[in-house]
């Protein structure tokens, strides 16, 4: 009986909790379609309209950053699904020295916070002439050690003698790679495409720093101009429609993958 109590109570305590997070979502999505108002309120007073959402997209070239943020996300993830799967894999499978002390190494830049190294990073792109371009916004990403130390668990869990036999009937090092742990390690990929999409897709301050021009901007950087902008008209109805737009997407595949985004992180536990 007590049993059935805790759990209960920890149900409720989880239900309204998971209530408290939704009312900034519920504010804004609330004020997004509501006719503009200078009074803040919970829950919409005034009738629904779609105007804002007209308005917010023609006033502010949200195409382009939409564009660049895509590119910005997608390219970013491809390379960092390459680089890491093959890190990880010499780290948690190949025999070689200073193997230790590369991992301790990379294991270190997880502590460390990305936004330290912006005066750096933004100096090396200064001198490589990368300044306001999307590859600029990139680079300092390409490498994660986040989905190196990821993966590298995750490997370490595969026995090894699965390579060896891959070895033993002729595949290649990236064919071992290809068809027998990246098919096991789906949970962990995944668990990594959310963090890495919505890291980047959110990401503010290091792409404002880098981009000057409206060709190069993200959502993130363009909400930010547009809520300071004229444009707003000093309206949080246009300010939360803008925000609308940038969050959409990600709500619609939380929604739709949410179960799939739940069992990764639970089955992708850390493991040596």
């Amino acid at each position: 009986m007590n049993k059935k109590i805790l759990n209960t109570g920890i149900t409720v305590f989880s239900i309204l909790l998971g209530l408290l997070w939704l009312i900034p979502l519920v504010w804004l999505i609330g004020t997004a379609f509501s006719v503009p108002s200078f009074h803040m309120t919970l829950f919409p007073t005034t009738a629904f309209t779609l105007d804002n959402i007209y308005y917010v997209w023609n006033a502010v070239p949200f195409g382009t950053y939409y564009i660049n943020t895509l590119t910005l996300v997608i390219v970013t993830f491809v390379v960092q699904f390459v680089t890491s799967t093959m890190a990880a894999y010499a780290l948690a499978v190949m025999d070689f020295k200073g193997a230790t002390l590369v991992f301790a190494v990379i294991f270190m830049q997880i502590i460390i916070p990305n936004d330290v190294l912006i005066t750096p990073n933004f100096m090396t792109l200064a001198d490589l002439k990368l300044v306001d371009t999307k590859l600029g916004i990139m680079l300092p990403f390409f490498g994660s050690a986040m989905a190196i130390f990821l993966l590298r668990q995750h490997f370490k869990t595969i026995p090894k003698a699965l390579a060896e036999a891959a070895r033993i009937d002729g595949a290649t090092t990236w064919q071992t790679i290809w068809k027998v742990y990246m098919p096991l390690a789906k949970p962990a990929y995944l668990s990594f495409a959310v963090i890495s999409v919505s890291y980047h897709w959110n990401n503010y301050l290091w792409p404002l720093i880098v981009t000057n021009s409206p060709e190069n901007r993200t959502l993130t950087v363009g909400l930010a101009i547009f809520a300071k902008s004229k444009e707003a008209n000093m309206q949080w109805a246009n300010v939360c429609a803008a925000a609308f737009i940038i969050i959409l997407p990600l709500l619609l595949a939380f929604f739709v993958a949410q179960k799939q985004f739940m069992s990764s992180f639970v089955s992708a536990g850390v493991k040596e």
